[in-house]
């Protein structure tokens, strides 16, 4: 063979061997899914039809309207549906506790703390950043801060770049996600729309934002597939504004086609920036609901009347955000990416009673948006907790999937990171849903809590269960444990009884079972267990806050702590995953820690009922949980000061979790001590005996 013949052949080799590893390393990329998350604004659990409108529709009743979402139908019957709880009733909390991946227990947005800095910790976005994603924030936001909530409030301190978002394009401010036209309508000029930090709603003329917040979902991404990073992971958080009670209307029908080549696109001309963006605002109603009449007296002997207009509008922007889902999904397909995108829809909360359309109020049973059950938005009866939620993921959910274990809007922190391949913070108080999902692995539970407080009452629909009409709300609990959910509203006093109920039997909540059976033992756990779950927040305080936090019953006792060393290969502080090596230990020690993080888990013998400050510093990252109280974090962002809680611990047995992990270039160390009532601190090891026990 000649020498140029052989420099040929293997400089071939070279280039085919080179090609060979970007195809791998693209085939790799490719295992680690988009992921889009869309949430609407009082999109009732009722109000989409595999949810509830279907069944309504197949009464034939022509006393009961009913409304059609095709499309999400078809998205529920190629993916699955699954029994979902927000975190709260109303959305600033409700989607905090989303984005933080935290319970109503832990966020620091809690009741109705609108525009209020949401913390700078671990979210659902720079999680995903933190492990090779470009994330994207498009439409509601409300969670930047304001003078209310902060010292400085003439710069915002949390808006979503500053939060884990690569970029943004919406409304900051809370209120302004209550105009559909930020151009026009009932608040003219007065809504600002950021592309990023520059605000531009002078160049949106006409923009519905329903169609103006899906065109630019679809706009990123088509350039995102153009681009250099196209061989790299999205994760885009997608949160409409709508339906919202302005109730406005489009301008005109939803463009055909859908997809690469239909349905909204993206124009970026000055005063046309959509396609959509001419005609009348607030003008088209959809041909489905013009001429749509219902039976009123529920008499077939006398005429039909029309819908009042406030109902029109409601279905067609439902119908509306059906079609904008689809208008994404079909641009999957049409990009071959769909088999690689997980896609999850749902909603903040239950449905409103609330309309901005001048004397034309709107009532929720009109089409029994809450579905099957009770409640409303700012309720936690079922109805106003209860969210339609479809994951959606060609190839990897099965097709026509019902998955009836419940689960927490707050699971999806967890589940995102699991899809990419990695275990989610100990900070996040979800689960993650991927196994459920996929069939794949050990489904955990969810913790199913819910905290609340609204001066308001439930409406008097005739709908609901009698003595859940116009019940006041005040300081409201929900938990569920298996197929029970208790219930508290307007608690007075920690020693307040919960309402129990089988949900699966009595979706209603119409049987209080603490009527009539003897449960003395299950309100005690209950009572003790929400004090288990929480820290309090003076911002947002309740009647329990400073209720001796029960200690755990014990059956068996071993000397020591459990220590287990793990290698945590993700930049947070995660748990070790089964069937890593433990060993029993009688110290907190990190001496001789051959890997990266170590996990201790024991209790602590509390000799007497006071308030116990927990005082912690490391050299490395470390988190410290008190049951599945969030105590102490040192975790995101720690530059080595020292972090304290208090807390208010009953005498006895009370579990501890303590997770660190090493930093490089410093030698790890880690500090524990705790006082009694002011006492002196001692180290928690010398303190009082600490044991592994099996506890009750």
């Amino acid at each position: 063979m000649r020498k140029s013949t052989t420099i040929f052949y293997f400089i071939f080799l070279l280039l085919g061997v080179t090609q060979n590893l970007k195809s791998i390393a693209q085939e790799i990329q490719k295992q680690r899914p988009n992921i889009i998350f869309i949430l609407t604004d009082d999109l009732g659990v009722g109000d989409v039809g595999v949810f509830f409108q279907d069944q309504r529709r197949l009464t034939n009743d022509r006393n009961k309207p009913f409304t059609v979402t095709p499309y999400l139908d078809k998205m529920a019957q190629e993916g699955a549906v699954l029994d979902q709880y927000c975190a709260a009733p109303v959305c600033a909390p409700s989607r905090a506790s989303i984005i933080l991946g935290q319970s109503q227990g832990h966020a620091n947005v809690r009741d109705n703390q609108f525009d209020k800095a949401i913390n700078n910790n671990y979210t659902i976005g720079n999680v995903m950043q933190m492990i090779g994603y470009r994330t994207i924030a498009i439409g509601k936001w409300g969670l930047q801060g304001d003078p209310k909530w902060s010292k400085n409030g003439t710069l915002w301190p949390a808006v979503p770049m500053k939060r884990g978002f690569d970029e943004f394009f919406g409304y900051m401010r809370h209120e302004d996600g209550h105009e559909h036209y930020p151009h026009e309508g009932i608040y003219a000029n007065k809504k600002q729309v950021y592309d990023g930090y520059k605000e531009v709603s002078k160049d949106l003329a006409k923009c519905y934002t329903g169609d103006l917040w899906t065109a630019k979902a679809k706009q990123y991404i088509i350039n995102h597939q153009k681009g250099p990073d196209k061989n790299k992971p999205f994760m885009m958080y997608l949160a409409y504004d709508t339906p919202h009670a302005v109730l406005e209307l489009p301008t005109q029908a939803y463009p055909s086609g859908f997809g690469l080549d239909g349905g909204v696109q993206w124009i970026g001309k000055p005063g046309h920036m959509i396609n959509t963006a001419d005609g009348s605002p607030d003008s088209w109603i959809d041909p489905e609901y013009i001429n749509a009449t219902y039976d009123d007296d529920n008499n077939p002997a006398t005429p039909e009347v029309a819908w009042p207009d406030i109902y029109k509008r409601y279905a067609t922007i439902t119908k509306r955000i059906d079609n904008q889902v689809h208008d994404v999904l079909k641009l999957l397909k049409d990009l071959n990416i769909d088999q690689n995108t997980l896609v999850v829809f749902t909603s903040d909360n239950g449905p409103s009673i609330e309309s901005y359309i001048r004397n034309e109020p709107y009532k929720a049973n009109f089409f029994e948006s809450f579905g099957p059950y009770d409640g409303i938005k700012r309720d936690v009866w079922e109805g106003g907790v209860r969210e339609p939620t479809i994951a959606y993921w060609p190839g990897h959910i099965q097709s026509g999937l019902k998955i009836s274990n419940p689960s927490m809007s707050y699971d999806w922190m967890p589940t995102f990171t699991d899809v990419a391949g990695y275990k989610g913070p100990v900070r996040s108080d979800g689960v993650s849903l991927l196994p459920e999902l996929t069939g794949k692995g050990v489904q955990a539970k969810s913790n199913i809590y819910v905290e609340y407080f609204n001066k308001g009452k439930t409406p008097e629909y005739a709908e609901f269960t009698p003595a859940h009409r116009d019940r006041e709300r005040g300081q409201m609990q929900m938990i569920r444990l298996g197929d029970t959910v208790a219930i508290r509203y307007n608690i007075k006093s920690p020693n307040d009884d919960f309402e129990l109920y089988k949900i699966n039997e009595d979706p209603k909540q119409a049987h209080d079972l603490n009527k009539s059976e003897n449960l003395k033992q299950l309100q005690t756990y209950l009572k003790g267990r929400v004090l288990q779950m929480r820290l309090p927040d003076s911002s947002a305080p309740r009647p329990y806050d400073d209720s001796l936090i029960p200690a755990n019953k014990i059956i068996a006792n071993t000397n020591g702590w459990s220590r287990t060393e793990y290698n945590n290969k993700t930049p947070w502080i995660s748990a070790p995953k089964g069937g890593v090596k433990s060993a029993d230990v009688k110290d907190i020690k990190l001496d001789r820690l051959a890997s990266s993080s170590v996990y201790f888990d024991g209790y602590v013998n509390i000799p007497s009922d006071g308030h116990y400050t927990f005082k912690m510093k490391a050299q490395g990252k470390a988190f410290l949980k008190i049951h599945e109280i969030a105590a102490i974090d040192e975790d995101y962002n720690y530059k080595g000061e020292e972090k304290r809680v208090t807390l208010n611990l009953a005498k006895g047995y009370h579990h501890i979790r303590l997770y660190f992990m090493k930093v490089k270039g410093e030698t790890p160390d880690l500090k524990l001590a705790y006082s009694h009532d002011g006492t002196r601190f001692k180290d928690v090891n010398s303190y009082v005996p600490i044991n592994r026990i099996k506890i009750k």
